[in-house]
């Protein structure tokens, strides 16, 4: 590897910090924490009388003020569920809506029953204006429930003269629950003003990884007209934002899984979205988000209210068939890394998954097959550098003959370069065109679901970091565990860059140095990445090894030698073009303007 390939690299890896730096999550700042963590105990000091002295108060302090019933059934509130082998979906007669979910097939990385939403993390309402002013929620209502035991459970309260009416279906192998939602017989008593739904949803930690867990953790939502919209995911700040028009569905994604409502008829006319981070310390609910959706009544006085729940997993390939849009959920990267994680990764994936169970092994085939395609990428990088090696003696004899002035010896270097018709970028070129897989992964590994809680070696899940060691004390920018994958990884590649120094004795002073900082610096960055990540890049090093001796015994420097001195013969009148004569000029100007800086007289 030569000075300039190396240079390369090094914008190279400096672009992946970059990236990581902006993309990935933030260690928060200690003072703030501990201001942080006095201001919401003093809180809670201040509001602790007030929640104890009724759960009614709660529901208050969350947005959901009660008002005054009307002349609804009375009863005693009773749940009732809708199962199917995938969900197990509880209803409250208590303003008949959903108030638990469980994922039947799914548990916590602790091991406990997944439950998506349950009574106390989150809650779902309706509410209405009657003509006299009065605000009317459905949580002030008993309903009266019917077809209990059967898959379609209808909802009735009796009201005003009139009824309202909210039907739940659940077909058998399916995390879509149909909602069909009508008022019968109240023109006259509602006010011609949009229904509002709320839901509120306390996101309670189910992954390893508290803070990647708050951190993937967000609201989508899609216009009718077909943009999508994501709240931040990172932010510690409370995020808001508001539809500019019709809304055809809002999710909420809880990393790996999705709760959202769908409109199947009219769109949602508006919709207003929150998230905030009630107590970065606080592991019982690690993120708060909050969607509030309006939807003309008149609309559903006339039948039209019908819309879909969904409660399941974030996979790419069942929520492109839920709606329009719906496999927004997936974060695949943005751009040119989304296509790529979309087009070409998750294919091959779930192809060597129809044949392969063990994602390790998944894994490691992935980097062979993307290794084998991009194999003629490789081939013209180490040509290139075989090319720079051959003109070594050439280079410093131009050092040797004009010293210490690193201008003229650049200038000299070029317009060799340019006689033996070498160019200082084609080595890296074809590593600038593996970029876009190279950011994919950092996206793919985290977010695939397909990884989630796969096993693999001393790894226990494959979509967060391993633990090798627990540390009994947490290190800066480093973590309280060690991973073994980001180890080996680290290791492969400094064995990679030393082999690399060895040959390439053009490698001096701070080049050389940071080729083996950086190895070190993701040492770091990488210990809370996903071991799947880690494992793909150790293996990656490994399968480069292979390459790079196979590709030496193609590449013979006598036949390279031979080609450039006709190259020489060929272009010996020849004047620079394209980039070497721009960098030419760049230099002969940039020399001139410190010939005349040195000239007497000159300031």
């Amino acid at each position: 590897m030569d000075k300039n390939s190396a240079t390369g690299l090094f914008l190279i890896s400096a672009l992946i910090l970059v990236y990581l730096f902006f993309f990935s999550p933030k260690q928060a700042d200690v003072e703030k924490a501990k201001k942080q963590e006095a201001a919401t105990a003093a809180a809670k000091t201040a509001t602790q009388p007030a929640a104890a002295a009724s759960p009614a108060a709660a529901a208050v302090a969350a947005g959901f003020a009660p008002a005054a019933p009307l002349d609804a059934a009375a009863g005693p509130v009773q749940d009732v569920t809708l199962k199917n082998d995938l969900l197990t979906v509880t209803l409250s007669s208590r303003g008949g809506a959903v108030t638990a979910v469980r994922l039947t097939k799914y548990k916590t990385f602790f091991g406990k029953p997944l439950d998506l939403i349950d009574a106390q993390s989150a809650r779902l309402d309706t509410r209405f204006r009657t003509v006299d002013g009065k605000t009317i929620r459905f949580s002030d209502l008993n309903f009266q429930p019917s077809g209990v035991g059967t898959q379609r459970i209808t909802f009735t309260a009796a009201v005003a003269g009139g009824t309202i009416v909210q039907t739940y279906s659940l077909a058998p192998g399916s995390y879509e629950v149909g909602y069909d939602l009508r008022l019968n017989g109240l023109e006259r008593t509602v006010a011609q003003e949009p229904l509002t739904f709320t839901f509120l949803d306390r996101v309670r930690q189910t992954e390893q990884d508290l803070k990647q867990n708050r951190n993937h953790s967000t609201i989508n939502h899609y216009s009718a007209a077909g943009s999508h919209t994501a709240l931040a995911e990172t932010s510690e700040k409370p995020e808001e934002s508001k539809s500019e028009g019709p809304v055809k569905w809002a999710a909420h994604k809880h990393d790996f899984f999705v709760a959202g409502l769908i409109a199947d008829g009219q769109p949602f006319s508006g919709g207003t979205f929150n998230t905030a981070v009630p107590d970065a310390n606080d592991s019982t609910f690690i993120k708060t988000m909050s969607t509030t959706l309006t939807l003309p009544v008149a609309e559903v006085e006339q039948g039209r209210g019908q819309f879909r729940y969904f409660f399941g997993p974030n996979s790419f390939n069942l929520l492109k068939a839920v709606a329009p849009g719906f496999d927004r959920n997936v974060y695949l990267g943005w751009g040119l890394f989304r296509w790529v994680n979309q087009f070409i990764i998750l294919p091959v994936f779930h192809f060597l998954a129809q044949y392969i169970s063990n994602y390790g092994i998944i894994i490691a085939l992935l980097v062979l097959l993307i290794k084998l395609v991009t194999w003629p990428l490789t081939y013209k990088t180490y040509e290139s550098q075989a090319r720079m090696k051959v003109l070594k003696p050439e280079i410093d004899a131009i050092k040797e003959k004009i010293g210490d002035d690193p201008t003229k010896v650049q200038q000299e270097t070029m317009k060799l370069y340019s006689a033996f018709g070498v160019s200082p970028l084609s080595g890296c070129v074809p590593t600038l065109l593996t970029l876009p897989i190279l950011f994919a992964m950092f996206q793919f590994f985290p977010n695939a679901i397909e990884l989630r809680q796969e096993h693999f070696l001393w790894a226990k899940d494959l979509s967060s970091y391993d633990v090798f060691a627990k540390l009994p004390f947490f290190v800066k920018w480093y973590g309280d565990h060690v991973s073994m994958f980001t180890l080996l990884m680290t290791a492969s590649t400094l064995l990679m860059t030393w082999q690399s120094n060895q040959v390439n004795t053009a490698m001096q002073g701070p080049m050389k140095f940071y080729s083996y900082l950086m190895p070190i610096i993701f040492l770091f960055v990488l210990n809370s990445f996903a071991a799947g990540l880690t494992w793909y890049y150790f293996v990656s090093n490994i399968i480069t090894f292979a390459q790079q001796a196979i590709t030496k015994s193609f590449v013979d420097d006598t036949k390279i030698r031979a080609q450039l001195e006709a190259n020489k013969v060929k272009n010996k009148d020849k004047k620079p073009t394209g980039f070497q004569a721009r960098i030419a000029e760049a230099m002969k100007a940039s020399q001139e303007r410190e010939a005349q800086a040195k000239r007497p007289g000159k300031a």
